[in-house]
């Protein structure tokens, strides 16, 4: 019981310290790359042991808050959302065995983020995007052609939809759905099944943006979600049966 209890009261402290460290960051306006005070600093300005502030720095930095170099100090870290792309990887893969809507729960969040999105930029999309857009389509339609998969030209494609919204969290957020599926999708053997219908429906998406046709658009992105589908029951159909070798 005692040593429950010692546990505890470990864990509370390293709450407290780790909230104490964020709220330090914030306080002095420090941005990602700039060097935090060292150990010895924050023992003292914390007023808490050098065990207390290391185990609240590991912490931190497994939510890319912080970057620990050693011999050179801390950092602030990337801030970005790579810890969620890391959780959400392992919590599809971990229910994958047993819940069939593992990765149709992660798709059907993604396109509901994207049914959106797309209204917002089809009207006014910027020639310089859809120049760029039209580059990496062709590059789809040539890989398809040969039988190659396009996976990074993919993720380029709807990455470079939605620059012109200048949003790093809307950037973030899709890049890790992406990582996610893709994981899942190594993880479980997986492979498009229809390589040319895949990059057809891309150049859908573009011809509608092309026209700026804003209701067009959205219906391209539907039926794209709709070819993810095929997919989709593919890999939970491997992830409900006999792990891969």
């Amino acid at each position: 019981m005692e040593k429950r209890s010692a546990r505890l009261a470990a864990a509370r402290t390293s709450r407290v310290v780790r909230d104490e460290l964020m709220a330090l960051i914030l306080e002095r306006g420090l941005a990602p790359g700039e060097l935090l005070p060292t150990e010895f600093e924050l023992v003292e300005d914390l007023g808490v042991s050098r065990n207390s502030v290391r185990e609240a720095l590991k912490a931190l930095q497994a939510l890319d808050i912080v970057e620990i170099r050693h011999g050179h100090g801390t950092y602030v870290g990337r801030l970005s959302l790579n810890p969620l792309a890391d959780g959400l990887a392992f919590r599809t893969l971990q229910r994958i065995g047993r819940d069939a809507r593992a990765v149709s729960e992660l798709l059907e969040t993604r396109e509901a983020l994207e049914d959106g999105l797309i209204r917002r930029v089809a009207a006014s999309i910027p020639d310089v995007d859809l120049e760029a857009l039209e580059t990496v389509t062709a590059a789809m339609e040539a890989k398809a052609g040969s039988g190659e998969d396009f996976a990074e030209e993919d993720r380029q494609f709807h990455e470079l939809l939605y620059r012109s919204l200048d949003n790093q969290i809307v950037v973030q957020l899709l890049r890790a759905f992406w990582d996610v599926f893709h994981r899942v999708n190594d993880r479980l053997g997986g492979e498009d099944p229809d390589l040319p219908e895949t990059a057809r429906r891309h150049r859908a998406i573009l011809a509608a943006l092309r026209a700026r046709d804003v209701d067009g658009a959205q219906r391209a992105m539907t039926e794209h979600f709709r070819n993810i589908d095929a997919r989709v029951a593919l890999l939970e159909a491997r992830g409900l049966g006999p792990a891969p070798a």
